[in-house]
């Protein structure tokens, strides 16, 4: 476990809570990036708001359906997925779409997909039953896969270095593009993927874990009494109580 902070972040998540209208039971998720700001997901009414490390609310956008948001590591293009809307959707710091792509104009059902750069995403056609790896730029087909797998209870996927890594509730499942099974690694309360170098973490509710091939899979970061936790490049940071304790990665 790290050592934790001597002190507390800067505010308390009732004070954001009240700048917002933001309820904290209601909030779903909660992402951090590099620069200390806060990304909050409200499950209650779809609304997506940032803020900063002293809790003063930069920009709030409010979404119709629900969305999954894949990582604030880049605060300059931020990604969403919805599997209601069948669309992705990138937006700046400010929280200001950018470009949506409609999916449904081009593909069967998309169960998931995952951004890869500003260019190319991949896609889980479900009723095609196809990994899709599409150039959204050029608006051409690069190449598909066919999945020999189920896609029930998918929550998140990450493509990386010509392997899928297939995240449920609990199991991260990694195959290569002939759906071959290369391993299944058991999780609990799984949330989402990010990868950080050769590193593939899995955010968990209360958990965090880290995998590569060369070094395995093992939890970095635990804490029961959080609601939320996360992780950037500098800390760990998990929500307890009405308070966001941040701890140091070693």
């Amino acid at each position: 476990m790290s050592q934790v902070f001597q002190f507390l972040f800067l505010f308390f998540f009732f004070v954001v809570s009240a700048q917002s209208n933001l309820e904290l039971k209601n909030v779903k998720d909660f992402l951090a990036d590099d620069y200390g700001n806060i990304y909050a997901y409200q499950n209650q009414d779809f609304s997506f708001v940032k803020f900063d490390s002293l809790g003063k609310q930069i920009g709030k956008m409010m979404l119709v359906m629900p969305y999954k948001i894949q990582s604030v590591q880049n605060p300059l293009n931020i990604v969403l997925f919805s599997e209601n809307a069948q669309e992705i959707k990138f937006i700046d710091q400010n929280l200001n779409e950018i470009q949506t792509l409609d999916l449904k104009e081009k593909f069967g059902f998309i169960r998931m997909a995952f951004a890869e750069d500003l260019q190319k995403v991949w896609l889980l056609d479900e009723s095609k039953n196809q990994l899709i790896y599409y150039n959204f730029r050029e608006d051409r087909l690069m190449n598909s896969f066919p999945i020999r797998f189920n896609l029930n209870n998918v929550i998140d996927i990450l493509v990386f270095e010509s392997k899928l890594y297939l995240l449920r509730e609990n199991s991260l499942e990694i195959y290569n593009f002939n759906s071959e099974k290369l391993a299944e690694l058991k999780t609990n309360n799984a949330k989402r993927l990010s990868r950080e170098g050769d590193d593939i973490f899995v955010i968990s509710r209360q958990e965090i874990f880290k995998f590569s091939f060369s070094s395995g899979f093992k939890s970095v970061f635990s804490n029961k009494e959080a609601k939320i936790v996360d992780k950037n490049h500098l800390q760990f940071l998990a929500l307890i109580g009405d308070k966001f304790y941040l701890y140091k990665i070693k």
